[in-house]
C-alpha cells in the first residue's frame, strides 16, 4: 500500500510560481515511477509530467514543456513540481500518482488546489 500527499498549492498571480510537494509513505518510494496529472473543472484528467525510479529520465506534456520540472529525493520519500511562468490555463488540481507495475499508474493523492489569476 501507498499513501500519497500534495502539498503546495494556492493562489498566483499569472507569470508566478509554485512548487507542489508529495510525500509518500507505505511501500518502498525509490523502486517506482511517479507523475503528476491535473484536472481543471469540466475537463478530464490529464497528464502532466513523469519521473522514473531513479531520476535519470522524465517526461512532460507539450503544454508544460520548459515551464515545469519534475524531480523527486528519493532519500525525502518526496516528488515535487516546480511551476513556473503560470498561466491562467494551469488552472487546476493537482494530483501525485504512484506506478508499482510501471503499466499504470496506481496509487493516488488526495489533490491540490492551484488557481492562477490573470
Amino acid at each position: 500500500q501507498v499513501q500519497l500527499v500534495e502539498s503546495g498549492g494556492g493562489l498566483v498571480q499569472a507569470g508566478g510560481s509554485l512548487r507542489l510537494s508529495c510525500a509518500a509513505s507505505g511501500r518502498t518510494f525509490s523502486s517506482y515511477a511517479m507523475g503528476w496529472f491535473r484536472q481543471a473543472p469540466g475537463k478530464e484528467r490529464e497528464f502532466v509530467a513523469t519521473i522514473n525510479w531513479s531520476a535519470g529520465s522524465s517526461y512532460y506534456a507539450e503544454s508544460v514543456k520548459g515551464r515545469f520540472t519534475i524531480s523527486r529525493d528519493n532519500a525525502k520519500n518526496t516528488v515535487y513540481l516546480q511551476m513556473n511562468s503560470l498561466k491562467p490555463d494551469d488552472t487546476a488540481v493537482y494530483y501525485c500518482a504512484a506506478t508499482t507495475t510501471g503499466s499504470s499508474f496506481d496509487y493516488w493523492g488526495q489533490g491540490t488546489q492551484v488557481t492562477v489569476s490573470s
